[in-house]
C-alpha cells in the first residue's frame, strides 16, 4: 500500500513538472504546479507511514514506556499540513499574478511576455 501511494506521488510530481514545462498558458502552468505540490505531499505522507502503529496520543491504551514502539512520528504529518497551507497561499499568489498579467497584457500566453520590466 505504501509503495502504491509513493508511486502515485512520484507520478503526480512528474506529471506536474511535465505540464509546467510543456504548456504555454500561465493558468495551465499554475494547475500543473498544484498537481506537483499534491504529489510532494503524498510522498511525504508515504515516507512517514509506519504500519501497525497508532496515533501519537498517550492514554490508557499506550503507556509512556512503550510509546516509542507503538506510535507514529507526527512530524511528517505536521510538515504536510504546513505544506498544504503554504501551497494554497502560493497558488493564490500565482493566480493573482496571472490575473494582473491578463489585465495588463490581455493574454496569458507566456511567449508574449518578452520585455524585462512592465
Amino acid at each position: 500500500m505504501v509503495l502504491v501511494v509513493l508511486a502515485a506521488g512520484f507520478m503526480l510530481i512528474l506529471l506536474g513538472l511535465y505540464g509546467a514545462l510543456i504548456h504555454r498558458n500561465i493558468l495551465h502552468m499554475i494547475v500543473s504546479f498544484s498537481v506537483a505540490d499534491t504529489g510532494v505531499n503524498l510522498v511525504l505522507i508515504a515516507v512517514g507511514y509506519m504500519p501497525g502503529r497508532t496515533a501519537p496520543i498517550l492514554d490508557s491504551n499506550v503507556s509512556v514506556a512503550d510509546a516509542v514502539e507503538r506510535i507514529i512520528d507526527p512530524v511528517p504529518q505536521a510538515l504536510v499540513l504546513t505544506a498544504i497551507v503554504i501551497g494554497v497561499g502560493v497558488t493564490a499568489l500565482m493566480l493573482a499574478y496571472a490575473y494582473r498579467l491578463y489585465q495588463t497584457k490581455g493574454t496569458l500566453d507566456i511567449s508574449k511576455f518578452t520585455e524585462l520590466k512592465w
